[in-house]
């Protein structure tokens, strides 16, 4: 992804988080949602079903999510789908099939850049940069190989200790040689 596209998609979230009224961790995707006038409606489905994205000819929007799924991923489904909607225009409905799996083949090699732009962009509202800097300051190096201390900061933000990992590593923090991360979280 290009560094333009990344700044975007950067400015995007943090504007969003902004005239949502957020400043601190964990992001109420939720509140972020309603603010955009989404609903949020949450179903079991097929576990390779993370969400979809469903734009109604009345113009409102609807945002689907496999309720089978770990509450986090469900947050990051959530994100993912909202990064859609501010990103991408889709008529009626968009549905992301195993949206979470961060290094599958299309999202890593940049074959699918819609997919992969919306997880930059969940990445970035979940995780923002501003926020993560300053508690990342608090760290010690050695808490980057702590897993407990990983196992706490991905708790306070709501997310997986892979999507941590990943943001970290594509925030420069770790390295995604040492610790096997994504570059496009």
């Amino acid at each position: 992804m290009k560094h333009t596209k990344r700044r975007q998609i950067q400015e995007k979230a943090s504007q969003l988080l902004h005239e949502s009224g957020i400043t601190k961790a964990p992001i109420d995707v939720e509140r972020i949602a309603d603010h955009l006038n989404i609903s949020v409606r949450r179903t079991p489905s097929e576990d390779d079903i993370s969400g979809f994205l469903l734009r109604q000819p009345d113009g409102s929007t609807v945002i689907g999510v496999n309720t089978l799924h770990h509450p986090n991923r469900q947050r990051f489904t959530i994100g993912h789908e909202i990064g859609h909607f501010m990103l991408h225009n889709y008529d009626e409905v968009h549905v992301d099939r195993s949206v979470i799996k961060l290094r599958s083949k299309n999202s890593s090699s940049g074959e699918d850049q819609e997919e992969v732009e919306a997880n930059r962009f969940a990445a970035e509202l979940l995780m923002p940069r501003e926020l993560l800097s300053k508690d990342v300051g608090k760290l010690l190096l050695t808490d980057f190989l702590d897993d407990r201390r990983m196992q706490q900061l991905a708790k306070q933000y709501g997310v997986s200790v892979q999507a941590m990992t990943n943001r970290l590593i594509s925030l420069g923090y770790m390295s995604p040689n040492e610790f096997g991360g994504n570059e496009e979280t």
